[in-house]
């Protein structure tokens, strides 16, 4: 597991001076969403670390599963990013399913409160299953979903998670497939929010406070 406790600020002038680069640098702020750079404070994570472990966790993935069916079950909306470049870095036959758990809302911290919003489109009784995760905090919300799904009596259920806040997290859980260790911080891109915004940087990114001032716990 990488872990990040030391964020890198990207100053405003380098990230101009790097838009027009196109030899696979990190994009940057305005660059690729002008009107959100006013609210970032910082880079966490750069996309090409991120696209490096994605490729990791595929090739580990690709070996643990050779020669099984597997399920990859994608928990929205966070996860579809991930899933999405994942599933491309996995070089086996896939099929694929989502479910909607939430317990976030506008919040920046999870209530622990977990509502099932979608649930699975097939059945997994049998299956090989990797619940794919963009962040674990508290871990409340995924082990109430592999509780879950552990009754539906799948083959095998294992977890790949690209961020974990180790330090606030209030369950044991067992991840198989682990990117990131980060901060206790609210962090956005690559997939995760704050009120449905920011999931289209290609990057992890910190928020300036005054961002979410005035967001529910």
């Amino acid at each position: 597991m990488k872990t990040h406790l030391a964020p890198v600020s990207v100053p405003a002038e380098t990230a101009r001076a790097e838009t027009a680069q196109d030899d696979g640098s990190l994009p940057t702020l305005v660059g690729h969403v002008a009107e959100y750079e006013r609210d970032i404070d910082r880079i966490l994570i750069s996309e090409r670390e991120i696209q490096d472990m994605v490729r990791k966790l595929g090739e580990r993935i690709t070996e643990d599963y050779r020669g099984r069916q597997l399920l990859l079950v994608g928990v929205l909306k966070g996860a579809f990013v991930l899933m999405a470049d994942l599933s491309r870095s996995i070089r086996l036959p896939l099929m694929f399913d989502f479910m909607d758990v939430s317990s976030y809302g506008a919040a920046t911290h999870t209530s622990g409160v977990v509502r099932i919003l979608k649930d699975l489109d097939h059945e997994i009784e049998g299956r090989d299953v990797l619940v794919v995760e963009d962040i674990i905090d508290s871990g409340l919300t995924l082990n109430y979903l592999l509780k879950n799904l552990r009754t539906r009596r799948p083959a095998s259920l294992e977890v790949v998670a690209l961020l974990q806040k180790t330090s606030v997290q209030q369950v044991e859980l067992d991840i198989r497939y682990e990117g990131f260790t980060i901060p206790p911080d609210f962090v956005v891109g690559y997939g995760l929010d704050f009120d449905e915004r920011f999931r289209n940087l290609p990057y992890i990114a910190l928020l300036k406070p005054e961002a979410y001032a005035g967001a529910p716990g």
